[in-house]
């Protein structure tokens, strides 16, 4: 009974909510606290505060803390599952409906159009990363990382994940 309505306490908010984890954290506070009591608000408060400190999306946190804080390893599985499940299912909709359509011309006028904008966002994005680390780490820092993880991944072909671990080793060690 319990997992059903973790299950549902998360996979409701998720899949009537629009705009992101932000917008649904009152819809899952009204299912954690008000409808199944599983805390208070003070405590919603403090689990949000914390979970807002640490990264990765907002949602996948409070589901994965609050499922663990009533049912154990299993409700954590439960509850992130039902925050992911939404929208798990309209990507493999979506991309059924446009594998099934692919050769048709707007499919393929489509996937022209959304390849620069798509290479327009990640250009953002690492103008935002490089003007982030140059404000909280500096410069001369900031060109150090991204030089040796650019050798690090395209000429010794490393394991992206080795190379997050090498800079944030060195971020602990020099700019903690």
């Amino acid at each position: 009974m319990i997992y059903g309505e973790l299950f549902l306490a998360f996979f409701i908010p998720n899949i009537i909510g629009y705009g992101g984890g932000p917008a649904i954290i009152p819809l899952i506070e009204a299912e954690v606290v008000g409808r199944y009591g599983w805390m208070n608000a003070q405590q919603f408060a403090e689990t949000l505060a914390l979970g807002n400190a640490l990264p990765s999306p907002i949602a996948t946190k409070m589901a994965g803390y609050v499922g663990y804080d009533v049912a154990g390893i299993s409700g954590a599985m439960v509850a992130v599952l039902a925050t992911v499940a939404p929208s798990l299912l309209l990507m493999l909709c979506a991309l059924g409906l446009l594998h099934r359509h692919r050769n048709s011309p707007r499919v393929q006028c489509m996937s022209q159009w959304v390849r620069p904008v798509i290479a327009m966002m990640m250009a953002w994005l690492t103008w935002s990363f490089f003007s982030e680390g140059i404000n909280n780490a500096g410069l001369l820092h900031t060109l150090l990382i991204g030089a040796v993880a650019a050798v690090a991944l395209l000429r010794f072909r490393t394991h992206p994940a080795f190379v997050v671990l090498g800079a944030l080793v060195y971020g602990g060690i020099f700019l903690g």
